[in-house]
């Protein structure tokens, strides 16, 4: 979603988040941070690596006025003029602190950053980023004690995977400004995305794609599956990813007479689309333009194996729709009073 090639931290603040559930209390810093070149450069890729493979963004929302969403409001005044960075990060956090109304609700650092160059369809521009650390992590440091070494256990944090962070960009389209998120720890859905950050999916190709794909996986879970098996299933996975791959554009009439043969089981698919719309609260749009990176990711979850009680798994590849009924056959033994799957190939890989 962004290119962080370019990027540069113009401004970092680090601040620490109470529980208000448990009556916990802020801390926060009065000035920024001095980096040395080492932990700059160890900090960088922590923060922004994770945004570089978002596949959708985000856009603020309210109720009454998106210009009174407190996340909004604060970042675009600091767009506005950088020397307000420390009172808005402080801010910030308060308006976090005030989100955590669950024991559940981790306390951690806040780390607030102004970035510069952040690459953002082709242009550049800035960014402040929220991130929140949630865990850390154990780990020995070694220490000279007299004439020898010892070693003692402290707490730090860990580099390797960033709990919660959001980037808030200073670009907007007719949706508003672009937001995009990381939560890693999603213990509570709606305490990071609908409380303190209050966005929506901007509503795009990205969405629709996600949406559609979406409502094909339970479609195959809910209603193939239970009725005609599990190979039928990772048929029509394999198919709806090869109908994506094969069409700019997905039309949803298309879709049908493409993927099912009997209008029986085009109605089910109907039926079941108006039943996934309400009870998600979703519109599935009829056309749309295919997001390549939404259906790298979504194809991911598609469950194609094939598990049997007799500790054997069957695995299909969800990208070769033609390979289960061409080469897999499914009958029963009469001697055996069992079922069977025949497999054909050539050669073992």
């Amino acid at each position: 979603m962004i290119k962080r090639t370019r990027a540069e931290i113009s401004k970092c603040i680090i601040h620490k988040v109470a529980n208000k559930y448990n009556s916990g209390q802020n801390a926060f810093s009065e000035s920024l941070v001095r980096f040395d070149e080492e932990s700059y450069e160890l900090l960088m890729p922590f923060l922004l690596k994770n945004f570089s493979t978002v596949t959708q963004s985000y856009r603020f929302s309210h109720h009454a006025d998106v210009r009174l969403n407190e996340m909004n409001k604060y970042t675009s005044d600091i767009f506005e003029d950088e020397n307000t960075f420390i009172e808005h990060s402080k801010n910030i956090v308060n308006h976090l602190y005030e989100q955590s109304n669950s024991a559940n609700i981790k306390t951690g650092d806040v780390i607030v950053v102004y970035f510069e160059g952040i690459e953002y369809k082709d242009v550049l521009t800035e960014a402040v980023g929220v991130f929140k650390i949630e865990s850390k992590v154990d780990f020995f440091q070694t220490y000279l004690d007299d004439d020898s070494f010892d070693v003692v256990v402290q707490k730090g944090i860990s580099t390797k995977k960033l709990d919660k962070g959001c980037l808030i960009l200073n670009s907007s389209d007719t949706e508003g400004t672009v937001v995009l998120s990381i939560d890693n720890n999603q213990y509570d859905a709606q305490y990071w995305i609908k409380n303190f950050l209050s966005v929506k999916y901007a509503d795009d190709r990205n969405l629709h794609t996600q949406n559609y794909l979406e409502m094909c996986k339970e479609f195959s879970e809910e209603i193939i599956k239970p009725e005609f098996g599990k190979q039928e299933q990772s048929n029509f996975l394999a198919n709806t990813v090869d109908y994506f791959k094969e069409h700019e554009s997905v039309d949803y009439h298309g879709f049908k007479d493409e993927i099912f043969e009997e209008d029986k089981h085009k109605g089910m698919f109907e039926d079941y689309k108006k039943h996934f719309e309400k009870l998600n609260d979703v519109l599935i749009r009829n056309n749309f333009e295919v997001s390549d990176a939404v259906l790298k990711k979504e194809k991911s979850k598609f469950k194609t194996e094939i598990k049997l009680d007799t500790n054997i798994q069957i695995k299909i590849d969800v990208d070769a729709p033609d390979a289960s009924s061409d080469y897999l056959e499914q009958g029963y033994d009469e001697d055996k009073k069992m079922k069977f799957y025949k497999v054909y190939y050539n050669t073992e890989k």
